[in-house]
C-alpha cells in the first residue's frame, strides 16, 4: 500500500480508502467484517462513510454503517490505527438527497450546517462509531443549491438562496475541532468557488483548513478536471474520488443489459441515473475494451486510472464483497503506461463525461 498526507495535516492516509455505503444493505455484517479485515491486513487505514448510510438511505437502516464500522474497531482495538472519515449531511431547496432524508433531523428542510444540527450530527455519529473523535469530518453536500448530481449548470434562484454563512460554518466546525471531537474538516460535492471560499475565509478569520474535497470521479467522469484540479493542487486540497467505477458499471458487469444480482442498479433501477446514460454505455463499452486489449481486468484499469492522477489524495472504492473488494485494491500495484492514457484521452475527447 501506498500512503499520503490528507492536505496539510500530519495524518497519513492509504491511497486507497475503503468506501462503506454498503455495509448494513448490500453487504451482510459478516461480509462487511470480511471486507474491513481483508483491507486492514492489506494496509488500508483510511475508512469513508457518512450518517445517512447504507445506500439507499431509508429511515430503517440509517446509521447503520457507522455502527458496524464502530463495532468492528471495538472489537479490533485498533481505533488509533485507523483514520475515520464520516460526513453530515445537509439539505437545500432541490431536496439533495432525493428521499428528502426526512428522519434525520426533521428532513432537508431543516438540515443545515448551523450549531444546532452540527452539533447533533456529531454526537450521533460518535455514538455510532463508539469512538470519541472522527479524523476527518465532512460536509456531505454544500446547504446552497448549486449544480451536482448529474448537473453541470448553477442555476441560480434568489428566492431558494438561504443558507448558513460560511464562517458561521466555520465556526461551527472550529468548536468540533477544539474540544477534540474532531481532528480535521473535508467537504464533499463542491464547486471551485465553494472550496476556495472555505479556503480563504479559515485563512483570514484564523479558522481549520479544509483539507479534502470527496467528489465523483471516474473515467466516464471527469468534470472534476475542469477546475476543482487546479484548486486542489495548488491550494493542497487533495481529492478523495468516489465512485471510481462509476456505480460498478466500469467493472462491465451491466453491459449489454446484465442484471447481475445484488448490485446497484438490479436493486434499484431509477436511481443513480447520472451514470445510467446512453452516452455512458457506449463510452463505458470502449473503455472494457481498452482493458481486455491491455490483458487488464476493466475494474483495476479503471481504478488505476483514478489512483494515477496527480491531484488525488485517495481513492474511495467500494465492494459489495471480499471477491470485489480483492479486486479492487489489486489496482494499487498496476501502473498506467503513457500509451494506455493516450487511448484514455483519445476515448475522452470523442465524449467528454457522459456519466456525471
Amino acid at each position: 500500500m501506498k500512503y499520503k498526507y490528507l492536505g496539510n495535516s500530519k495524518i497519513k492516509v492509504s491511497s486507497i480508502c475503503l468506501g462503506t455505503m454498503t455495509f448494513g444493505e448490500q453487504s451482510s455484517i459478516h461480509e462487511s467484517y470480511r471486507m474491513m479485515d481483508y483491507a486492514y491486513e492489506k494496509g488500508v487505514n483510511f475508512f469513508d462513510t457518512a450518517e445517512i448510510y447504507p445506500v439507499y438511505p431509508k429511515r430503517e437502516t440509517a446509521g447503520k454503517t457507522e455502527e458496524i464500522i464502530g463495532d468492528w474497531i471495538q472489537t479490533k482495538k485498533n481505533r488509533k490505527k485507523i483514520i475515520i472519515a464520516t460526513k453530515i449531511a445537509s439539505g437545500h431547496p432541490k431536496g439533495v438527497g432525493a428521499t428528502g432524508l426526512k428522519w434525520i433531523r426533521g428532513g432537508f428542510k431543516k438540515l443545515g450546517f448551523d450549531k444546532k444540527n452540527i452539533n447533533e450530527a456529531i454526537e450521533g455519529s460518535l455514538k455510532r462509531l463508539k469512538t470519541d473523535y472522527i479524523d476527518l469530518y465532512q460536509l456531505h453536500w454544500p446547504e446552497r443549491n448549486i449544480a451536482v448530481f448529474g448537473q453541470l449548470d448553477f442555476k441560480f434562484d434568489p428566492k431558494d438562496d438561504k443558507w448558513t454563512p460560511i464562517l458561521d460554518i466555520l465556526e461551527n466546525l472550529e468548536k468540533l475541532v477544539k474540544s477534540g471531537k474532531v481532528r480535521h474538516i473535508g467537504l464533499s460535492n463542491e464547486s471551485p468557488w465553494g472550496i476556495l471560499k472555505f479556503l480563504n475565509i479559515a485563512k483570514e478569520n484564523n479558522l481549520p483548513k479544509i483539507v479534502s474535497v470527496q467528489n465523483g470521479y471516474s473515467l466516464v467522469n471527469r468534470v472534476f478536471d475542469i477546475a476543482n484540479s487546479e484548486v486542489s493542487i495548488r491550494e493542497n486540497c487533495g481529492l478523495l474520488a468516489y465512485s471510481p467505477l462509476a456505480g460498478g458499471r466500469l467493472s462491465g458487469k451491466y453491459i449489454k443489459k446484465k442484471k447481475p444480482k445484488n448490485c446497484r442498479y438490479t436493486l434499484w433501477p431509477k436511481r443513480f441515473s447520472r451514470h445510467h446514460t446512453l452516452r455512458g454505455e457506449k463510452a463505458i463499452e470502449k473503455y472494457v475494451k481498452l482493458a481486455k486489449k491491455n490483458n487488464i481486468s476493466p475494474s483495476i484499469f479503471a481504478n488505476a486510472f483514478v489512483n494515477s492522477r496527480p491531484f488525488v489524495t485517495s481513492n474511495i472504492i467500494g465492494a459489495t464483497s471480499l471477491d470485489q473488494l480483492k479486486e479492487n485494491l489489486d489496482s494499487i500495484n498496476f501502473k498506467m503506461t503513457n500509451k494506455m492514457i493516450e487511448e484514455i484521452e483519445d476515448v475522452h475527447l470523442s465524449d467528454p463525461n457522459p456519466c456525471f
